[in-house]
């Protein structure tokens, strides 16, 4: 009997967990849709802007805001590394770190023994991760997703624009999750200063020299445009990582779901045996008693 209570209590615990995982994918499921729409409407704009920024940059010779594109020696290296601030999302955190580590160790090494390295962390997890390593930790934002929009982030980029443009740092690299679809992501590894020039793909026409017409003057257009462009970079990346982890939360919690779902079948046959072998027990006792006393 005691064996049947305790095949029972798991049961009646793992049908617990099981409403929690499905009420966490659909929770997750909700905020997908809202962040998917998101994500897909910005990325065609800022990757059109950012196209045209790396154009017309490479063109200019001198301007205020050039110095954004200007390559220096990578001796200071900031990676900006974007995470989530609550687990039960799969691998979405762990394949960000493992990231990181991978280019620390194998990119910047050198600047990392040096001292040279710095983290920027947006996310609880990848922040918690760093600290307790001991990493060089520059600053965080654990708040940002709590309200995620293009004017909470502009202060970031701006403040990384700053410290590029005042040479505390050589080179800046952002580490996050590509949105590609509910259950899959992208490890991404992006450049976000200096400004990289436009490099045509293999399939794209010859028609990289594009003659613009500039109204007004062309340094007054890059000198507004690269600073936009550059947030809504940063933007984009945070935004990508926001709907990425609402949509590996919602195929974690699916499968949770499922697996649940599959022992529960497993304990219920469990338990079905178990009480059929306990009331053949019984009637063989009754019955063996009954001759008993027969006899």
């Amino acid at each position: 009997m005691s064996n049947l209570k305790e095949v029972r209590l798991r049961i009646e615990s793992i049908k617990s967990t099981q409403q929690i995982t499905s009420a966490m994918k659909l929770v997750a499921a909700s905020k997908l849709r809202k962040s998917q729409n998101a994500i897909l409407t910005l990325r065609p704009y800022a990757s059109k802007l950012n196209g045209l920024i790396q154009d017309i940059s490479a063109s200019l010779e001198e301007s205020d805001e050039i110095v954004y594109a200007e390559k220096r020696d990578p001796e200071k290296v900031l990676l900006v590394i974007i995470t989530s601030n609550r687990g039960l999302c799969g691998a979405f955190n762990s394949n960000v770190i493992k990231l990181a580590r991978f280019l620390i160790y194998d990119n910047y090494m050198q600047q990392y023994e040096k001292g040279n390295l710095s983290l920027y962390c947006i996310g609880k997890k990848g922040y918690d991760y760093f600290k307790r390593h001991k990493y060089n930790i520059l600053e965080t934002n654990l708040k940002i997703f709590d309200n995620l929009s293009f004017e909470n982030v502009a202060p970031i980029a701006v403040q990384l624009m700053q410290d590029y443009k005042e040479k505390k740092f050589d080179r800046i690299e952002i580490i996050y999750n590509q949105f590609k679809n509910a259950s899959s992501q992208i490890l991404i590894n992006e450049q976000f200063l200096p400004i990289q020039p436009h490099e045509p793909d293999q399939d794209e026409d010859t028609l990289s020299g594009v003659d613009y017409i500039f109204e007004p003057k062309k340094e007054q257009i890059v000198r507004e445009l690269i600073p936009k462009s550059l947030k809504i970079q940063l933007y984009k990346a945070i935004l990508d990582s926001f709907a990425s982890e609402h949509g590996a939360r919602m195929t974690a919690m699916h499968m949770a779901t499922d697996n649940a779902q599959e022992l529960l079948k497993e304990l219920r046959l469990s338990y079905n045996k178990a009480r059929q072998a306990s009331i053949t027990n019984e009637i063989i006792e009754i019955v063996s008693g009954s001759i008993a006393l027969i006899g």
